[in-house]
């Protein structure tokens, strides 16, 4: 995950009756000690293969079509996606594309077209198999898709930049299948959502302000109203404009008002009243996803995830949603509807013990509820859910009083008193680990880990306060000792084996790994830290000023930083952070150290890794350096993922006593031997050709 671009953004008068599908509370003393119970009498599981966690899904998307005839899909396979199509009712799945790059899918309004989204391509594909219009994306124009046009029966609005002499301005663009464009709107400023009226005028639109966000209303002549000004982590997503002039939402503005802090399904009529429809009735979660009935733009479904997945049905909705989690107990579930005649929905069943989400077809009118894209060659390789943990919600209080949230999971049949304890720390930081399933935690847990996994505060997920609450401590300050004050409190609980403690991250998680060797060596006995920041103050500094996540048209990364007390330009704020770092404070780094980075990576420079490295080398301090020398910020492809774990799995067994790996083969030992650029004890057979001081693609180390 990247900094601090992680940041995440998903009617009725009165707030309508919910029912919820599988809801607890996060897990107290006595609920912890049922299910460690409950966990230690299942069999041990057996150990999987380190190829079954690297989360090679076998399906990239899958959409209902708006009336519930289809359900279409992109299917894996080697190098490339499938597009597939599968009737509701009766026959059997088709090709209609034999390959393609797509990442998403997107169904034309009146069901006869499908949108294809590829990183660098716009494709459409009519269900006859006809391939319509390519479109490029990105570009001089950055060109993106912004979302379906709801008015037309087959159209998409496109966000694109044109310049006019020195200045950049950008336009909101409908094309329809067969490539005809209609300008809807050109502005200095870029636009992030908008709304259309059944007309296909836009009547309200959110815009970037340069230090700000906004939503305005539209006039006829174009000009706009502003009707809300948002705060830094303010968002809105535009669901719909009614026929009565009020705009359905979703988003957190509002953050003064009661219950305002958490994103929420909102309604702001047409005297400009906001209203909240749905907010999760916990107050512990933002809303993850909602869902609008086709026919009539009133929310059905809404989602939240952050703790203990959650799904309230809403209105004429709870019924259905009911019966649908008696059918799936204990499941996350996820819902499409359609809008034809007797209309199936489809419906995802996830939980933290399955890799891939489970679809099924659920008939309203009869109840029925039946299982899709089944087949072993879609879910052949999956692992078995007897051989995964089960992530717990729980929740504890800090040492200051805030109530943290987090998840354990605890492997089947381990005595946890005895087991080794690993602290996987997100990235971000602005992110959030989800009540779902996580390769890297199982991977862990299937070698009999126990894995704790903080949502400390300045996460996203649980309100905008809690993300405002490390008031910018996020050096050895109040941010770590969330995360270590937790781990003492499992193990106060009996969880974990005070002298086998480790901690795991990746980006802003690797960051913490560099603090926890660095300043709490004595809870955690090595460390394995994926593409770390040694000096955060540094990193927000050459990230907004080299880095490719430096002020964007849509929204300024300077101005987050600088609300969340995270600007490396700030002097006061740099030195703070620098002071903390742990390459000011590498003597004191004594414990035994893996970092894994990428030689292109564009969110951490690679130079302030090895620059730590070398340091650490220099002061004869234990670190081993792998380095994917054209890797980005997160390994990519098979085998730098499959380093990463085989890394990782023998780095904590050397120090933590937990199995032997599963031996490398002959690719992976040929990879390690290539970018291993600095290899400790742990890693001698493996790094023939590392000597400490290596030099290729741009990567060095040495004193």
């Amino acid at each position: 995950m990247t900094f601090c671009r992680t940041l995440c953004m998903t009617l009725a008068v009165c707030v309508l009756l919910v029912m919820p599908t599988h809801v607890e509370a996060a897990q107290d003393d006595a609920g912890i000690r049922a299910a460690i119970a409950s966990q230690r009498v299942l069999p041990i599981a057996p150990r999987l293969p380190r190829a079954a966690f690297l989360e090679n899904r076998t399906l990239a998307d899958v959409q209902l079509s708006p009336a519930g005839e289809f359900v279409a899909y992109l299917r894996e396979q080697k190098a490339s996606r499938a597009l597939w199509l599968l009737p509701t009712k009766r026959g059997a799945a088709r090709s209609l594309v034999a390959s393609t790059q797509a990442e998403q899918l997107l169904w034309s309004h009146d069901g006869r077209w499908l949108f294809l989204r590829a990183p660098r391509v716009l494709t459409i594909v009519g269900i006859d198999g006809h391939t319509g219009v390519r479109l490029p994306l990105g570009g001089s124009a950055q060109r993106g898709v912004m979302k379906l046009d709801p008015s037309q029966p087959a159209a998409i609005l496109l966000r694109e930049r044109v310049l006019a002499g020195t200045q950049e301005r950008w336009r909101v663009v409908r094309m329809d299948v067969h490539g005809k464009r209609t300008l809807l709107r050109e502005d200095a400023r870029w636009v992030h959502d908008v709304a259309l009226d059944a007309s296909g005028r836009i009547v309200a639109l959110t815009r970037f302000e340069g230090d700000h966000d906004a939503l305005y209303r539209v006039r006829a002549d174009g000009t706009l109203r502003e009707v809300l000004r948002l705060r830094p982590m303010e968002r809105l997503s535009l669901l719909a404009a009614l026929a009565d002039g009020s705009l359905l939402m979703s988003g957190n503005p509002g953050s003064t008002s009661p219950g305002g802090n958490f994103r929420r399904v909102m309604r702001l009529d047409a005297n400009e009243r906001l209203q909240t429809l749905h907010e999760d009735p916990r107050h512990e979660a933002d809303l993850d996803e909602v869902v609008i009935d086709p026919r009539t733009q009133q929310p059905m479904v809404a989602s939240y995830r952050s703790t203990v997945a959650a799904t309230y049905g809403i209105g004429v909705a709870q019924a259905a949603v009911t019966v649908i989690e008696k059918r799936l107990p204990g499941r996350d579930i996820g819902v499409q509807v359609g809008s034809g005649p007797n209309p199936r929905w489809l419906v995802s069943e996830r939980a933290s013990t399955l890799r891939d989400p489970r679809w099924h077809l659920y008939n309203p009118r009869t109840g029925e509820l039946q299982r899709i894209l089944d087949d072993p060659g879609l879910t052949a390789g999956e692992p078995k859910e007897s051989a995964l943990a089960r992530k717990i919600a729980i929740d504890y209080l800090a040492s200051d009083g805030l109530r943290v949230h987090g998840f354990l999971l605890i492997p089947p049949g381990v005595d946890v008193a005895r087991a080794p304890l690993i602290a996987q720390v997100h990235g971000g930081p602005i992110n959030h680990f989800r009540d779902g399933y996580d390769g890297t935690a199982q991977f862990l847990a299937n070698r009999g880990y126990v894995v704790f996994q903080s949502n400390f505060r300045g996460s996203t997920g649980h309100g905008r306060a809690y993300t405002f609450a490390p008031n910018g401590d996020y050096g050895n300050g109040r941010v770590q000792q969330d995360i270590v004050e937790g781990v003492r409190w499992l193990l106060a609980q009996g969880i974990g084996d005070k002298d086998r403690v480790g901690i795991v991250g990746h980006s802003f998680g690797g960051y913490s790994t560099l603090l926890g060797l660095t300043f709490q060596p004595e809870l955690f006995k090595v460390g394995v830290a994926g593409s770390p920041p040694a000096d955060l103050g540094w990193a927000m500094r050459w990230l907004l000023n080299s880095g490719d996540q430096g002020d964007l048209p849509d929204r300024s990364l300077h101005t987050t930083l600088r609300a969340l007390s995270l600007d490396g330009t700030d002097p006061a704020v740099f030195a703070r952070l620098h002071t903390q770092s742990p390459q000011v404070n590498a003597s004191r780094m004594r414990r035994p150290l893996l970092i894994m980075a990428g030689g292109a990576d564009h969110t951490v420079a690679i130079r302030e890794v090895t620059h730590y490295v070398a340091t650490l080398k220099a002061q004869g301090r234990p670190v081993t350096l792998l380095v994917e020398p054209n890797g980005g910020h997160s390994p990519v492809n098979p085998i730098p993922r499959e380093a990463y774990l085989f890394a990782m799995e023998t780095m904590l067994q050397r120090h933590l006593g937990g199995p032997q790996p599963e031996p490398a083969g002959q690719r992976l030992r040929a990879y390690l031997r290539e970018n291993l650029r600095l290899a400790g004890p742990e890693f001698g057979a493996s790094a023939a050709r590392a000597t400490g001081m290596r030099r290729s693609a741009g990567v060095s180390v040495g004193t």
